[in-house]
């Protein structure tokens, strides 16, 4: 199992310290850096800027929003990427929700597996550069050809020869069908939040996207790279750390009613809780919904204690099924302490 540093979309400020710690991470061993978007920061622009301090580690976004961008406009900026990189590049695709995609792309959100589908084919072809870029649609259709069109478009084939024709694709998915889809197309699989203990479950999610005709890969070829959330500590109270974040997930993404992370919880089992973590954090009591969190929940998705017990459960987690844990360390100590587990 390998590392990768996840740097995450940026809050109010810009971080100051990202910059040495994949430089850190590129000097400790580290297999890649990912980086995030939500509606501040896009991945793109620090993936550049920051990878551009490398010379081994991959290049990861975890993940693009789909509707950010049309599927020709992903695969231009995923090329380009990747001839800077020397071909170090991993596109990371996730479709968000529909209070995003709505309210901040003002596109519309309706089949989500279907877009996914030919969102990636229409990327595929642009890399290929087998013949110029078509597509049936209904989403993605090229060239444009209903009753607000020119008429004058034409199909396209890119300037640039890709340094790769196949550039790895992964998805973020969440649930079953999606999670299905990602062992059919893709070349990974990024979940939010995984736990082993459902290991079984997410096997026979995998096993049937790879069992369907041209299905890309076999369990064998396929990576999971999984956010990981470790607490490097032999402090207990350090649960409180990652409790305010499984409560911006559980509570206060998306709406009420539709919110996928949500749904992950529940899936394991934890439909109580994000009931209550729900109303307390809708309602502006966000302290309250983190501190009702039973570190139990933590600890189903999370790694607290100290570096036995990281270890430990680091090994737990490559037998579920782990390629990579990405890990968020605040500090280079952090990303070296890190390293240090897997040797």
């Amino acid at each position: 199992m390998k590392l990768g540093l996840q740097l995450g979309y940026w809050g109010a400020q810009p971080p100051t310290n990202h910059r040495e710690l994949v430089q850190a991470a590129e000097r400790a061993g580290f297999d890649s850096v990912y980086t995030a978007e939500a509606w501040g920061s896009d991945a793109y622009t620090p993936l550049a800027w920051y990878g551009s301090d490398t010379e081994r580690l991959r290049l990861g976004t975890s993940v693009l929003q789909l509707s950010a961008r049309t599927p020709t406009a992903c695969a231009m900026a995923a090329l380009t990427l990747d001839h800077l990189s020397g071909g170090r590049h991993i596109v990371g695709l996730g479709v968000s929700g529909p209070q995003v995609v709505e309210g901040w792309y003002g596109q519309r959100f309706a089949k989500p597996l279907a877009r996914t589908r030919e969102y990636v084919d229409i990327m595929r072809q642009v890399w290929a550069r087998e013949a110029p870029v078509t597509s049936p649609g209904p989403h993605y259709p090229l060239p444009l050809s209903d009753e607000s069109a020119t008429g004058l478009g034409k199909p396209l084939k890119s300037i640039v020869h890709p340094l790769r024709r196949d550039i790895p694709v992964h998805l973020g998915a969440e649930g079953p069908k999606n999670i299905a889809l990602a062992a059919e197309i893709a070349d990974g699989w990024l979940p939010l939040f995984f736990t082993p203990r459902m290991a079984d479950q997410y096997n026979a999610w995998l096993d049937e996207g790879f069992a369907r005709p041209g299905a890309r890969h076999t369990r064998e070829t396929f990576e999971i790279a999984a956010v990981a959330q470790i607490v490097l500590t032999d402090d207990v109270a350090a649960y409180s750390a990652i409790k305010p974040f499984l409560a911006l997930y559980m509570g206060g993404m998306g709406s009420e009613d539709t919110n996928f992370h949500a749904e992950v919880y529940r899936r394991m089992g934890y439909a109580e809780v994000v009931d209550e973590v729900t109303a307390l954090f809708r309602s502006g009591r966000k302290e309250e919904a983190a501190a009702i969190i039973p570190d139990a929940v933590v600890d189903d998705s999370a790694i607290v204690g100290d570096e036995a017990h990281v270890r430990e459960q680091m090994a737990v987690w490559e037998r579920a099924g782990v390629t990579t844990m990405l890990v968020s360390p605040g500090t280079v100590a952090e990303v070296e302490r890190l390293a240090a587990l897997l040797d």
